[in-house]
């Protein structure tokens, strides 16, 4: 039996990715997950011309440390920071699907949001959490995104016959052809993303309930450019940025 989405069984060297696509979609659990998991990448295709679309699975309504905060400020906050952010980056639209922060569920529900948001806008790449690492903790609301993603893309999303009832006003069937996953325990591609890190960096920045004290030079700026001179090591550039990528093939 073919199946249509293959990963190779065993990666000794990342395949260097160089072609943009026209379109290109990051679904993501909380405010601020989709700059940490794909920032750069996505600044760097936007900045070429890639239309990206953003799809915000919860609202991040628990995302506050501070005893004073309550759910309905931080969800405000939250949402401006998100859209300040999305627009360093150079997303067009972002879709919030409105779940509360900790309680996302990977049901039918959910699944059908995402099938309609990806027949809608069509992107070529989607980009979202690995739902599979295995080297640490992982908040169970990333989990449910990169399952139901992976599900909503094959093959929910390609058949006409699974959820009918969106096919209307021009929204048809579709086919994604790579799904890239961050966070990944066994990354197989890569990006130079050495043009676009600081766009990252700026677009992290917006994120102040979040990540406070994130700026040029300062500890946090270093430890995120860390990590990207780290997985460019013996590629011939100065930062990269790796995923787990899934194809379809035709």
């Amino acid at each position: 039996m073919i199946y249509p989405f293959s990963t190779p069984n065993q990666v000794t060297k990342y395949e260097v990715i160089d072609e943009v696509p026209k379109r290109a979609m990051v679904i993501f659990a909380h405010p601020d997950d989709a700059e940490i998991g794909a920032g750069a990448t996505a600044a760097l295709w936007a900045a070429q011309g890639c239309e990206i679309t953003y799809v915000q699975c919860t609202t991040g309504s628990s995302g506050s440390n501070d005893t004073e905060m309550t759910s309905e400020r931080i969800v405000s906050i939250r949402a401006a920071e998100q859209r300040a952010a999305a627009d360093a980056i150079g997303v067009g639209d972002i879709v919030v699907l409105d779940h509360p922060d900790g309680e996302l569920e990977a049901d039918r529900v959910f699944l059908g949001e995402v099938v309609h948001a990806l027949r809608k806008y069509r992107p070529e790449v989607v980009f979202t959490h690995d739902q599979y690492r295995m080297s640490g903790f992982q908040h169970r609301d990333h989990r449910h995104v990169g399952i139901t993603v992976q599900d909503a893309i094959y093959p929910y999303a390609r058949d006409h016959l699974h959820f009918p009832e969106q096919l209307v006003d021009g929204v048809e069937p579709y086919k994604v052809k790579h799904l890239m996953f961050w966070g990944t325990d066994q990354a197989d591609v890569i990006v130079d993303v050495s043009n676009s890190v600081d766009t990252k960096i700026t677009a992290l920045s917006k994120h102040e309930s979040q990540i406070a004290g994130l700026s040029f030079g300062s500890d946090m700026d270093r430890r995120l450019r860390g990590r990207h001179i780290e997985a460019a090591k013996g590629y011939g550039f100065e930062y990269g940025d790796t995923f787990r990528r899934l194809t379809a093939r035709t």
